[in-house]
């Protein structure tokens, strides 16, 4: 059960394994691109591929699809970023229940967007988590884990890449020593959460920290990317780094070959930005393109 790209890898890996796969399940298709055309999710259009059947069920509480799980006869159900909450029915559905792909180091990070969050609040260690699920928020007693270092510059998105393969070689290891495995329960007093990503979260806020800025930048990047205002219009934020420089927060500093801007504690350079309309450009094209003098104002 798995909906978006980061699934792939262990779908791929299940299969490489010699597993039998009953079914692959993901959410309803979605309208997306320009056209909003109706578009399958990355699980369904691998599974195609592969020649697995699919399901995408629009009612999970009751209907043929809480029957059909019921009657399939699955030992077990591996979840990898379904995106929805599943019902104890579920949970119970399969010989040995449901195995969980979580990709952070729990009890850190439960939610929906733990590698967002990993990489904003500045964790330099991530990993991904196999769990046997319960009713609860990413609750479970934790199966296996991998850890994996966070790079002072790396994205959101590359980590995205790199946790999603190591989930698929951890829940092909889970699967060979499901019995065996002894699980401790989770430590639930040091938990932390890390909720669904919104556009919001990519603003940023000139009074921070530099340090917290670029974190939100790469934390964002590719989406819901960072953002910032400039000469009363939106400024996507692609890329940053930590630079030397003090001034009042938001405002331009050093406007050359290097585009910097005060923060409210050290300064932040814009390696690349893009205005509305526009391609992304570097933070030199940008000062000579727009014009950018010493003294502007980013952000409210």
């Amino acid at each position: 059960m798995g909906t978006p790209d980061f699934a792939l890898p262990t779908l791929d890996a299940l299969v490489e394994a010699g597993h039998e796969l009953i079914a692959v399940v993901a959410q309803p298709d979605k309208p997306a691109g320009r056209g909003k055309k109706l578009r399958a999710p990355a699980t369904v259009i691998r599974a195609r591929e592969l020649g697995i059947e699919t399901k995408q069920p629009r009612a999970l509480r009751r209907g043929p699809f809480p029957e059909w799980m019921e009657a399939c006869g699955a030992d077990v159900a591996v979840v990898v970023a379904y995106g929805r909450i599943l019902t104890p029915r579920l949970l119970a559905a399969p010989k040995k229940g449901c195995i969980n792909v979580h990709a952070s180091l729990l009890p850190k990070l439960r939610g929906a967007a733990p590698i967002h969050w990993a990489v904003i609040r500045g964790h330099t260690e991530s990993g991904v988590s196999t769990m046997q699920m319960d009713e609860g928020l990413d609750t479970g007693d934790v199966l296996l884990e991998a850890r994996t270092a966070i790079g002072p510059e790396e994205t959101a998105g590359a980590l995205w890449d790199r946790l999603a393969t190591m989930g698929g070689k951890l829940a092909v290891a889970t699967l060979a020593g499901l019995g065996a495995i002894e699980p401790p329960p989770q430590d639930h007093a040091a938990h932390s959460l890390a909720p669904l990503m919104t556009k919001a979260d990519g603003q940023l806020d000139w009074g921070e920290a530099a340090t917290a800025l670029h974190n939100r930048v790469r934390g964002t990047f590719p989406w819901p990317g960072a953002s910032t205002t400039f000469r009363g219009g939106p400024l996507k934020v692609k890329a940053a780094r930590v630079a030397q420089g003090s001034g009042e927060p938001g405002t331009v500093i050093e406007a050359g070959p290097r585009l910097v801007v005060a923060a409210g504690e050290g300064a932040l350079e814009l390696l690349e930005a893009q205005l509305p309309g526009k391609r992304a450009q570097s933070g030199s094209d940008l000062v000579n393109g727009a014009r950018v003098v010493v003294g502007e104002v980013f952000g409210a």
